[in-house]
């Protein structure tokens, strides 16, 4: 088992783990908000074709959760609209 951090608190996945696959297992379900109405948002399609689980990844963000494998210490926020 490793681990990575969302919004400051530890996640722990399998090896092979996307960061949406991790995060869904641990309960998370608010990936993001739109960017004009704040609604949140979560996965989708799981397989980047949507921009639904877009993430800020180790400070950059639109980094898709559903095709990003997970890393042991990347650090992971949820994403406020487009930025």
């Amino acid at each position: 088992m490793f681990n990575f951090e969302f919004d400051g608190n530890s996640i722990d996945f399998h090896d092979g783990d996307t960061v949406a696959s991790a995060l869904i297992r641990a309960g998370v379900k608010e990936l993001r908000r739109t960017r004009f109405s704040s609604q949140p948002r979560s996965i989708f399609c799981g397989i980047g074709q949507c921009f639904d689980c877009l993430v800020v990844i180790d400070d950059v963000p639109n980094q898709r959760a559903c095709i990003t494998l997970a890393r042991s210490g990347m650090k992971v926020r949820h994403q406020e609209g487009t930025k």
